[in-house]
């Protein structure tokens, strides 16, 4: 058999290998529940939309400051 073929062998058996690991290590992870998805979405929009508000607070006062120094 070629160096080329033997290679090829190689990295089909690490995939394999890989992808058997890869499985057994997913078989071990906690999946949320819905119920855990939803609280945690719901933070993460609370959290996006305070910053957001923040930031547009911080914007706006800013804005104003500069026109102010530039008038």
């Amino acid at each position: 058999m070629g160096e080329w073929a033997q290679k090829v062998q190689d990295t089909v058996r690490h995939s394999v290998e890989f992808f058997k690991e890869a499985w057994q290590e997913l078989k071990k992870v906690h999946w949320p529940s819905r119920k855990e998805t939803y609280a945690a979405t719901s933070v993460v929009l609370i959290v996006v939309l305070m910053i957001a508000l923040f930031l547009a607070l911080v914007d706006f006062g800013l804005t104003r400051a500069i026109q102010a120094i530039i008038s």
